[in-house]
């Protein structure tokens, strides 16, 4: 994964590191490491009313899930526009693979 885009954004460049800082702040309880790293963030596309993020977990069976969801609505609340709502979508396809670990998240899990 490119460290300089760990997922694909589309909207304003002002908000493009806000909103990268903001969802790697957030920790994957199950594996100790933030949802950027493990890879679970799909996509962010900011538009003039929303913020909507893509997001997975590594199984369906994740017990975790509603924590992290409220951890990414959180954190970007915290650094976007009061304007603007956010939407954030749990999706499975694709579904998530080790492929998507960053090289930190490789190091740190000895992988």
């Amino acid at each position: 994964m490119d460290a300089a885009a760990p997922f694909p954004y589309e909207g304003p460049e002002a908000l493009r590191a806000p909103v990268a800082a903001a969802l790697a702040e957030v920790i994957d309880p199950e594996v100790a490491m933030n949802i950027v790293d493990v890879g679970l963030v799909y996509g962010v596309v900011v538009t003039d009313a929303l913020v909507h993020v893509r997001l997975t977990m590594t199984s369906a069976a994740c017990p975790v899930a509603d924590v992290v969801i409220d951890d990414v609505q959180a954190a970007l609340d915290r650094v976007v526009p009061p304007t603007l709502a956010i939407d954030v979508e749990l999706v499975w396809e694709p579904p998530w693979t080790p492929e998507r670990l960053s090289a930190r998240a490789r190091r740190f899990m000895q992988w």
